[in-house]
């Protein structure tokens, strides 16, 4: 069965794009931490990061570091962090976070709402500012 991940790339489930390339695809956390949370995973499913072939991880880190690059252009804050839990989703998978302090990158705290047309304003700084 495909992952919720692999719905959103084939477009079944709606997501707030940020970039893609032929192997990858970004798009906006819809449970942020902060504004501009991003998700990046390879277009193959795969449930573990590490059983990733060492050239398919190497070309997701590439891919997530572009996309970093795209964020700091776009929205407020002192870097993007880098996280990788794998329990959540059965799609490997890396989120890229804004953050302006370490506390910033903790998954208990309560997520943001943010309201859709927002949510695709940033979707759309992002993508614009993204290098391929």
């Amino acid at each position: 069965m495909a992952s919720i991940f692999s719905k959103i790339i084939a477009g079944e489930i709606p997501s707030y794009k940020v970039a893609e390339d032929s192997k990858h695809y970004a798009f906006l956390d819809i449970n942020p931490l902060s504004e501009g949370h991003t998700l990046v995973v390879p277009k193959r499913e795969v449930d573990y990061i590490f059983d990733l072939s060492d050239d398919e991880f190497a070309q997701l880190h590439l891919f997530a570091k572009k996309v970093a690059s795209a964020l700091e252009k776009s929205v407020d804050c002192k870097r993007v962090a880098v996280a990788v839990i794998g329990l959540e989703v059965p799609h490997a998978h890396i989120h890229l976070v804004p953050i302006k302090t370490e506390g910033d990158l903790d998954f208990r705290k309560q997520k943001l709402a943010i309201p859709s047309e927002k949510m695709a304003e940033i979707a759309a700084t992002i993508a614009s500012n993204f290098e391929k």
